[in-house]
């Protein structure tokens, strides 16, 4: 969703759950990639296969 333009905003609400969470797993996200931006994030897990 982040790579459809989708803000935190967006996804909350599309994924139906509070904009904390979907913050939290961002975040938990690029710890786990580390990663210092989103779009580093994005461009590591593509590296990775995992999208």
């Amino acid at each position: 969703m982040l790579g459809d333009g989708l803000t935190d905003e967006g996804i909350s609400r599309k994924m139906g759950v509070s904009i904390r969470t979907v913050r939290r797993t961002m975040a938990d996200l690029m710890r786990r990639l580390n990663a210092q931006s989103r779009f580093q994030a994005g461009t590591e897990a593509v590296r990775r296969g995992w999208i």
